[in-house]
């Protein structure tokens, strides 16, 4: 949506007493930085998964999240957390309410009809003469109907439909966000279960060394110290499988919150860590047109608008205001008469209200609506801001997150080499237990290393996605 066409039809229905609303200038460069990378060696071995196109052939904000993240699993967790996500749900009661609240302001430019029934019956007695009285009636009307002479009623209404629309864009912003949310948590869970799987790999090595240096000690081919080394060393590793089984648990706890129940038993395989399918290349384009798909951005675009609006309507209190209380119908001594000719009853009761003395109220409203839309200029702006900081972000891990990979992915290969040769040179009683302990730390660390950064890399696309406005789309 176009949000300056928004505006413009607002401000056609808007009255002299609401000011003209400008924009403002989007306070941030007209370009992305950019920067000229070099061919990176060996980055066709690196999982990832890239979109085509050439700049703005393809658009971020219109890739569905299931193109998005392909893992099976992962897109049946969304499903699931899109219908029962109580963050979402409460997202989607306050467009609901404000809804109704712009439906109430609405309806007041319009008068509101009554139909009424009346009947009196009453006995008296004067002068020891007794009478029996009847009255009926029957009318049509409306009761105190304000005449928008001065756009106070057409103002309030333009501000109740800035604050809908705008709710309505909070709840798609919610859904991006929650989108993003359990991709980002459903990847955490994978890391954690990357590290598990490597902490068990390290203690079935680390028992294995164990072994070799508890049979080297009883030929009488090395110490005690060295068998208490690795006695400590297969302890630490234990003790750290320990702390990855929990961190798992808790990533799948955080998980379940997100979707909104227990994580089903029968949800699909999904790929490991290493081998997910997501699109880390995404295309930007200038930030003008990616910013303004943001629905956070006209979510604080419409918050203005509808500020702008409450000024006409602080400016209009100051005016008289007109009501109208009117009926027509007919009325009659006896029910028989009741629509006969000549029994037809009018009234007509126009009022005038002028604001005389009220303490400086009005003009504390009108103060307080003027400082209302300058916090609402400096909320827009800060939200323009934000997002472009968090485009720019997602655009340099875009470009970097790649290069860095390839390079720990070379620094493992070499760990395990090293690794490989000290323990067959401290079994050739070359090198000392110590030499070995150092290339299998090392090499435990590289390969911590390695899922730390793809989870990273995963994270750093799963934020330009969202900070790009995608989320919403469920299709490619």
């Amino acid at each position: 949506m176009k949000l300056l066409v928004l505006v413009a039809a607002l401000g056609l229905s808007a009255c002299a007493m609401t000011p003209t609303l400008e924009r403002p200038a989007l306070p941030v460069p007209t370009h992305f930085p950019q920067r000229e990378l070099a061919a990176i060696p060996g980055a066709d071995a690196h999982v990832d998964a890239r979109v085509d196109g050439g700049g703005e052939a393809a658009v971020a904000a219109e890739i569905g999240w299931r193109a998005m993240f392909k893992d099976p699993r992962l897109q049946r967790l969304i499903e699931i957390a899109l219908r029962n996500n109580r963050d979402l749900k409460l997202a989607a009661l306050n467009v609901d309410a404000v809804r109704a609240q712009y439906d109430i302001q609405k309806s007041a430019q319009l008068p509101q009809l009554g139909v009424g029934v009346n009947g009196t019956r009453e006995r008296t007695n004067a002068g020891g003469v007794s009478s029996l009285q009847t009255s009926t009636g029957v009318s049509v009307g409306t009761t105190a109907f304000e005449l928008d002479l001065f756009g106070r009623v057409r103002a309030g209404s333009e501000a109740a439909l800035a604050r809908y629309l705008a709710s309505e864009q909070g709840r798609r912003a919610a859904q991006i966000s929650l989108v993003g949310a359990v991709a980002d948590a459903y990847f955490a869970e994978q890391l954690a279960q990357a590290q598990l799987a490597l902490s068990e790999r390290t203690v079935e090595d680390w028992r294995g060394s164990l072994a070799l240096v508890r049979q080297l000690k009883a030929a009488n081919q090395t110490g005690a110290l060295e068998l208490s080394q690795a006695e400590a060393q297969v302890a630490g590793s234990e003790a750290d499988r320990e702390a990855r089984r929990r961190e798992l648990e808790v990533r799948g706890h955080a998980l379940a919150a997100l979707i909104g129940q227990a994580l089903p038993a029968d949800l699909p395989d999904g790929a490991g860590l290493m081998e997910s399918s997501v699109i880390t290349q995404l295309p930007a384009g200038l930030p003008s047109s990616t910013l303004t798909r943001r629905p956070d951005i006209q979510q604080a675009e419409l918050g203005l608008v509808a500020s702008n609006a409450e000024i006409g309507v602080a400016r209009a209190a100051f005016f008289p205001r007109v009501s109208l209380t009117a009926s027509v119908g007919t009325a009659s001594p006896g029910l028989k008469g009741l629509f006969k000719s000549g029994s037809g009853v009018w009234s007509f009761a126009p009022q005038i209200t002028q604001p005389l003395f009220m303490a400086g109220q009005l003009k504390a409203e009108l103060r307080l609506a003027e400082i209302r839309k300058s916090a609402a200029v400096l909320e827009y702006e800060r939200a323009v801001q934000q997002a472009f900081r968090e485009v720019a972000d997602g655009l340099t891990g875009r470009d970097l997150y790649a290069r860095q990979a390839e390079a720990q992915q070379r620094a493992a290969a070499a760990a395990e080499r090293r690794a490989g040769l000290a323990e067959m040179r401290y079994r050739a009683g070359v090198d000392s237990r110590l030499e070995v302990l150092d290339a299998q730390r090392q090499l435990y660390a590289a390969r911590q290393a390695l899922l730390d950064l793809r989870r990273e890399e995963i994270a750093n696309a799963i934020g330009l996605y969202k900070a790009l406005g995608g989320g919403l789309v469920e299709g490619a």
